[in-house]
């Protein structure tokens, strides 16, 4: 089978595209996948440039979604032809969190997506939802279910809360989607205005170019009559933070989701307590999350916004595109 391997120490000239032996018949408890898509996050990115350490010859990415080609004895919730998309956490099924770093994660601790056939335990992947293609299916992973997580198990939205999303990357535009589907306000921010009319496209009720808006947690409380909002997707770390805090409203709820900006700087404490507010550090969700997103998903009817589609032997220009920042949304693999 196809795949791709990713050499130490890393980097984009370091992805590889390789012949490996077919991985054979499911064992009892497991599945035999056809991998059809992925797609990329900037926690793959993270790993095939070498600033997450693996280890020499990992398959990376970790999302992925296809069809299942043989179930191995035990399996009674999948069939073969049944439609599959991966979990971020293959051993974290229900229940509060205990995992705390990244060594069973695919792509990462273990071997990931870039490839054509895969055997796993079956409780390693959901039913797709209804309608989607494998290629919208292998969104879901990583910033589908993060996006979830951060707005309704951990956030618990509502219909007239009032969410910040910062960026158009695929976390944030999940939670526009989400978030609108449940009634919610949703703002916007990010440094291109291309972009931000994209988003109010797709229903954003407000957009801020963070580049000539600086100050736009001021911004954010201006527009929301000196309340701030209930909710705010945190992507950026402590480079935004102090903005992020600036937006929320007294009682509002923040999830700690990524460091694009930057990992350390100043939080402005202070300002934190007195507005009581929730900082929520997160890393996408279990497997019961994910089964809840699905239905959730197939009631709204909500499908992922795709940038740009990739082949697998071309991964490389893939994660190159993302690097550069030109994407809306996901950018998705053919497999």
């Amino acid at each position: 089978m196809k795949a791709i391997r990713l050499r130490a120490p890393g980097g984009l000239d370091k992805l590889e595209l390789v012949d490996l032996p077919d991985p054979g018949k499911p064992g009892p408890g497991e599945i035999r996948v056809r991998v059809h898509a992925s797609s990329l996050n900037f926690h793959d990115f993270g790993v095939v440039i070498g600033r997450i350490k693996t280890e020499d010859g990992r398959i990376p990415m970790s999302d992925g979604a296809g069809v299942v080609e043989a179930v191995g004895a035990g399996v009674t919730e999948f069939k073969v032809g049944d439609s599959v998309v991966s979990g971020f956490f293959p051993q974290w099924l229900d229940g509060p969190p205990l995992i705390g770093d990244f060594s069973t994660t695919p792509g990462d601790g273990v071997d990931g997506f870039a490839r054509e056939v895969i055997v796993l335990p079956a409780t390693a992947f959901t039913h797709s939802p209804r309608g989607y293609s494998h290629l919208e299916a292998a969104t879901l992973t990583t910033a589908g279910l993060t996006a979830w997580r951060a707005l309704v198990v951990n956030g618990g939205l509502k219909a007239g809360d009032t969410v910040l999303a910062l960026g158009t990357g695929g976390v944030s535009i999940f939670a526009l989607q989400m978030a609108k589907s449940m009634g919610a306000t949703v703002i916007i921010t990010s440094s291109s205005d291309e972009k931000l009319a994209r988003a109010r496209a797709l229903g954003a009720d407000h957009t801020i170019n963070y580049a000539t808006t600086p100050e736009w947690g001021a911004a954010v409380r201006e527009w929301t009559g000196g309340r701030g909002v209930d909710h705010v997707i945190e992507v950026g770390g402590a480079g935004t933070l102090p903005q992020s805090i600036a937006a929320v409203a007294i009682g509002g709820h923040i999830s700690l989701i990524g460091v694009l900006a930057s990992i350390a700087g100043e939080v402005p404490t202070a300002i934190l307590f007195r507005k009581q507010a929730r900082l929520h550090g997160l890393i996408v969700g279990s497997r019961k999350h994910q089964n809840d997103m699905v239905r959730g998903l197939e009631a709204t009817g909500i499908k992922p916004v795709v940038d740009k589609v990739f082949p697998l032997a071309h991964l490389a220009d893939a994660f190159a595109y993302e690097k550069a920042g030109k994407h809306f949304g996901k950018i998705g693999v053919e497999i």
